[in-house]
């Protein structure tokens, strides 16, 4: 019986939260009022605020050492870095590898139309657009099973404990999904695509419930390692990927809008955190 109710709860809350976030996006989409930047902007201070509002906080409140916890930031930090770079490195090859065989027969048409330099910045932004997509959900996955055990501990102490627990995990999870779903989409994926992805992410919090059912006491141990990795794959998207994106001149309005809306993610990932600490006690 417990066990089922874990599964249950760990799947309402890693999966049923990418939902309701997904349907947060569309109403405000369908309205006219929120457009790309403003959700990169939100996107990036949903990621930033559930690292250090959220999961560093956690992390650093168990037993283990602060400098082994900081030096797991740090080689989280750098693993996330050469992830992003074989990912682009893995597009960049593909993109060469088919660009050869039409390259010739395109040169002259392509240099008199674009030019070289247009031709350049295409190849970029190609870059720069498909890359963060596997850090991203390689951390939100890391993130959702450390839920998941949460979840079944919570539940293996108290079943009424275990649901206020799962609550807690949704109230949290729906901003930061929200800056999921914008980031991959930003990458070019399609809506369902990335929905599909995400929602997988948030499924492996079912594997983290059934593994922390079994042997909750030897990975609690290891809770706040998975806590600090998961937050090293949002710091990096947030501060490498997205942030720059934003970094250009723009008039003062839609500066302010910028700085507004990366607030609003902020915020609202603070609050649903305060709010699921104030259910948990």
């Amino acid at each position: 019986m417990t066990l089922a109710a874990i599964l249950a709860a760990t799947l309402v809350a890693g999966i049923g939260s990418v939902w309701l976030a997904e349907a947060l996006l569309r109403l405000g989409v369908a309205r006219g009022r929120v457009g790309p930047e403003h959700l990169l902007s939100l996107a990036a201070g949903a990621l930033l605020a559930t690292a250090f509002m959220h999961l560093l906080p956690e992390a650093f409140e168990g037993a283990a050492r602060p400098q082994v916890l900081f030096a797991t930031l740090l080689v989280g930090l750098v693993f996330f870095f050469l992830l992003e770079k074989a990912e682009l490195w893995h597009h960049g090859h593909e993109h060469w590898a088919g660009a050869r065989h039409g390259h010739a027969a395109e040169d002259g048409h392509a240099h008199a139309d674009h030019g070289p330099h247009h031709h350049h910045d295409d190849h970029q932004h190609h870059h720069h657009g498909r890359g963060g997509g596997w850090t991203l959900l390689t951390g939100d996955s890391v993130h959702c099973f450390g839920d998941g055990v949460l979840i079944a501990s919570a539940f293996v102490a108290d079943m009424r404990l275990g649901w206020v627990a799962a609550l807690s995990v949704l109230a949290h999870e729906v901003p930061h999904h929200v800056g999921d779903l914008v980031v991959l989409r930003q990458r070019g994926g399609a809506r369902n695509v990335a929905l599909l992805k995400v929602s997988l992410a948030g499924a492996v919090s079912a594997l983290g419930g059934l593994v922390g059912y079994f042997i909750v006491d030897r990975w609690q141990a290891a809770l706040p390692y998975f806590l600090v990795v998961a937050s090293s794959s949002f710091i990096y998207v947030a501060l490498a990927d997205l942030i720059p994106q934003l970094q250009r001149r723009l008039p003062a309005v839609q500066a302010l809008a910028q700085v507004a809306w990366l607030a609003a993610g902020i915020g609202a990932v603070t609050l649903a955190s305060l709010l699921a600490h104030g259910l948990e006690h």
